[in-house]
């Protein structure tokens, strides 16, 4: 299956369903199942930021204990879209899509960034330990 590793608070926001995109700076041709991969390295400031924190708390999160280093979640990876425009508030992707709320809030909707697509995203009962990798990597779950 194919693996996307990303910083914390950011994965787990994503696998629990706070934004339904992921952003990156490169496009990616694939689609289908994708499992999401915490890293073990924390950002900080979204860590200490008020409205993360509210966020995760709805799940009983916090930055000290938001699991690093396993496979948290499954999906489906649906499209890709270039963000070609952006209003400080909300962004436009290439296919018509705005993006706005926490959707936005939770990326980084620069022009010219790609914004992920996922669906069926689910929380797995058990996480499994991984060794995390840049860009997509394959793991037999």
């Amino acid at each position: 299956m194919k693996v996307l590793t990303m910083i914390q608070p950011w994965a787990s926001l994503f696998a629990l369903g706070e934004a339904k995109y992921e952003t990156r700076t490169w496009r990616t041709n694939f689609r289908g199942p994708l499992a999401i991969h915490t890293s073990k390295k924390l950002d900080k400031d979204a860590c200490n930021n008020v409205f993360y924190q509210s966020l995760l708390s709805k799940y009983g999160f916090t930055k000290e204990n938001l699991p690093t280093g396993v496979i948290i979640a499954k999906c489906k990876l649906k499209n890709c879209f270039k963000v070609i425009e952006n209003n400080q508030t909300w962004a436009v992707l290439e296919d018509g899509q705005i993006v706005s709320g926490n959707d936005y809030l939770l990326g980084d909707f620069k022009v010219g960034n790609y914004a992920w697509e996922v669906e069926q995203m689910r929380l797995l009962n058990q996480f499994t330990p991984a060794q995390g990798k840049l860009g997509l990597w394959e793991f037999t779950l």
